[in-house]
């Protein structure tokens, strides 16, 4: 704490919060597409279509809900956002053994430097974790 205030967010804790706000935009692009895909094209069994489509609608809201909270510090978010990392990474994966072999490792990448700023001692200090 500053005598103007609290103390800025590290810059670990800002890092963080942005890509995780940019992974909640990119799942909202995923999301739209599906949207549009369930309204014009031909599904096969249309309650999945829409199941998949509420499931991504969900991951917007849950990355965009934990980035908000560690910008806010606090340490409660600090669990799912590693989570949700641990998921990207795991979503990476597949795609590479699926043949997007660079979209994969760049989602790997992605969720190895972002779990990686959520779990360092500036972000655990800020978050008051440590």
């Amino acid at each position: 704490m500053t005598a103007d205030g609290p103390a800025p967010n590290p810059t670990t804790l800002r890092l963080a919060v942005g890509l995780i706000m940019l992974e909640a935009a990119a799942v909202a692009v995923v999301t739209a597409y599906l949207l549009w895909q369930d309204l014009t094209g031909r599904a096969t069994v249309m309650s999945v279509a829409i199941g998949v489509t509420l499931f991504a609608a969900i991951g917007v809201v849950v990355l965009a809900a934990v980035g908000r909270a560690l910008a806010r510090r606090r340490s409660g978010a600090r669990g799912p956002a590693v989570v949700l990392q641990l998921m990207v990474i795991v979503i990476g994966y597949y795609m590479t053994q699926g043949g997007l072999v660079w979209p994969g490792v760049g989602l790997i990448v992605l969720g190895l430097v972002t779990g990686g700023l959520v779990v360092s001692p500036p972000t655990t200090r800020a978050l008051g974790l440590g």
